[in-house]
């Protein structure tokens, strides 16, 4: 799909009677990098992506084929589950180590991508964008119920440098501000519980049974078997229960937001 994009944004800059020189002063941004595009040595991000669409007259050409190029990145183990997400009433997700895919910045996905993958720097952008994509759900206008239990430790761990934690913890606290987002974090003081066995997300459908998601070093697994879907739930009461209620989640995401300076 990147040879896709870059074939025809050539074509379209050629059409139009624009050199690479001339589409990067109309677009702002360098000839390098309209170069580097086009002999797929980079993939576009969504602004470059919507300005040269723009410009160059594509009717949104170039933005489908961005998207289907940043689905098309998913890992196909995770594409199931996407779909699922995407068409969820509710998500119920219990993170001991690291934020939810839903509530991560760019900064903050990208350190994890860069420090627990084997993928080069120039390969990050499209998995990060593809993370980033996910999280439109949370904004649309009939979004998800969205509920998030955390561990006390997921504030303190240095992914990606104070200021990218600064950043993340600052987003967490906008995103939690949303009135069908609801953030709860066990306490440092709190000792083993249920949910230090792993992270899992409990995704309910318009129809049918609620869904599960289980995440390992190797690959996600989807959950349907009602036995385990049923024994996901019961853990995932026990988490919340250990938990501190959303208002006071909030100021202690605040507090720790203030200590990453």
């Amino acid at each position: 799909m990147l040879e896709l994009f870059a074939g025809e944004l050539r074509r379209l800059r050629t059409v139009a009677g624009l050199s690479q020189e001339a589409l990067s002063e109309r677009i702002n941004y360098s000839a390098s990098l309209v170069a580097a595009v086009e002999q797929c040595r980079r993939p576009p991000r969504l602004e470059f992506t919507e300005r040269s669409d723009r410009v160059l007259d594509a009717d949104g050409l170039l933005l489908r084929i961005r998207e289907t190029m940043i689905r098309e990145s998913v890992m196909p183990w995770f594409r199931e589950w996407v779909t699922i997400e995407q068409e969820a009433t509710a998500l119920r997700s219990f993170q001991p180590l690291v934020l939810p895919g839903l509530l991560q910045t760019e900064g903050y996905a990208r350190a994890l991508y860069s420090g627990a993958s084997q993928l080069a720097d120039h390969q990050l952008d499209q998995p990060v964008a593809a993370r980033l994509r996910r999280q439109e759900i949370l904004a649309r206008e009939q979004p998800p119920l969205f509920v998030a239990v955390l561990d006390h430790t997921v504030l303190e761990r240095p992914v990606g440098g104070p200021a990218v934690m600064r950043e993340q913890l600052q987003h967490l606290l906008e995103v939690g501000r949303r009135p069908r987002v609801h953030l709860h974090l066990v306490p440092r003081s709190v000792g083993a519980y249920p949910g230090l066995n792993g992270a899992f997300v409990i995704a309910t459908p318009a129809d049918g049974e609620d869904v599960a998601y289980l995440d390992n070093p190797l690959q996600g697994t989807v959950i349907e078997r009602p036995a385990d879907v049923l024994s996901l739930r019961q853990s995932w009461e026990s988490v919340r229960a250990e938990a501190l209620s959303h208002r006071q989640t909030l100021d202690v995401i605040s507090e720790a937001a203030a200590a990453w300076t």
